[in-house]
């Protein structure tokens, strides 16, 4: 069993829970199913987004349809970190680490600079996380990154470097930013991977489960977003757009994308079709930009 029936690209957010009607910087799913996108899912909340996520997965596993769901934030941070937090290199302790730790109110309301400042407690100097809404709280937290020696642990993932990708893992604030939306995500990872017949890529054998977790990156087909000349909004092109991609893409390819993969994707992940940029921007041609 290689291929998938259904795609599922999830846009993320760490931000506070978002209001009724559709709008920017919150959560959208895009859904694909050979090629063909539905309309993008607008959710208000992590909450709303997880139970519909959850209601996805129960549907389509019911209905025999294989599905690749994906996030866009690292899976996994630079080698060396969760060593350092949990001692061990196993990604998924590190999973468990912040999990335990993440508070997340129904509001958006949430602890995430303070269990970033508890990791920061785990090393020596300032940092390695950075970035907040100001200079006073969480001082433990560094408001920018001058200052920061990253010698225990790289400040870029192998798959940062090879994607070319905007912002670290460690930058928790300032636009472009993903190292909020990590620690909001990953504890909605972690109970999606105790669910049965799911598994997580690269880090789980994958390739006979029903549901696999990936991580995705829609600045890999930025080229296309751009080209789509739409009104609606950008986050729910971009989950449409991906989506439609990687279902076009022919299955001996997606295989060898996901099988291919540098040892440093065993502990740090890796972002699906990184360096394959022109061939996911080929696929996700815009043929419904009204949508």
């Amino acid at each position: 069993m290689t291929s998938f029936d259904t795609i599922l690209v999830a846009d993320w957010s760490a931000g506070k829970r978002r209001p009724a009607r559709p709008s920017k910087d919150a959560i959208w799913l895009g859904i694909a199913r050979s090629g063909v996108a539905d309309a993008p899912i607008y959710c208000r909340s992590r909450q709303e987004a997880e139970a519909q996520i959850t209601q996805i997965i129960e549907d389509e596993v019911a209905a025999g349809r294989r599905l690749l769901l994906t996030f866009d934030f690292p899976f996994g941070y630079p080698r060396g970190l969760a060593r350092q937090i949990t001692g061990s290199d196993d990604p998924f302790a590190l999973w468990d680490w912040i999990s335990a730790r993440i508070t997340d109110a129904p509001d958006g309301s949430n602890n995430r600079y303070a269990v970033a400042e508890e990791m920061n407690d785990k090393f020596d100097g300032p940092g390695p996380l950075w970035g907040k809404p100001n200079q006073t709280d969480w001082p433990g937290v560094p408001y920018r990154k001058a200052g920061i020696v990253y010698d225990t642990v790289p400040e870029r993932r192998a798959c940062d470097l090879a994607a070319k990708a905007a912002s670290s893992c460690f930058q928790l604030a300032f636009p472009p930013t993903v190292g909020g939306q990590i620690l909001m995500g990953l504890p909605t990872l972690n109970r999606l991977r105790a669910r049965p017949n799911v598994a997580v890529w690269p880090f789980e054998d994958w390739t006979d489960a029903p549901v696999v977790l990936a991580e995705i990156w829609p600045g890999l087909i930025e080229p296309a977003v751009k080209a789509a000349q739409t009104d609606a909004i950008r986050d729910a092109v971009q989950v449409r757009l991906l989506a439609t991609a990687l279902s076009r893409l022919p299955a001996a390819t997606l295989l060898a994308w996901m099988t291919d993969l540098p040892d440093a994707a065993r502990e740090e992940a890796w972002i699906l079709g990184a360096g394959h940029n022109a061939t996911l921007v080929s696929y996700a041609e815009d043929t419904d930009a009204a949508a």
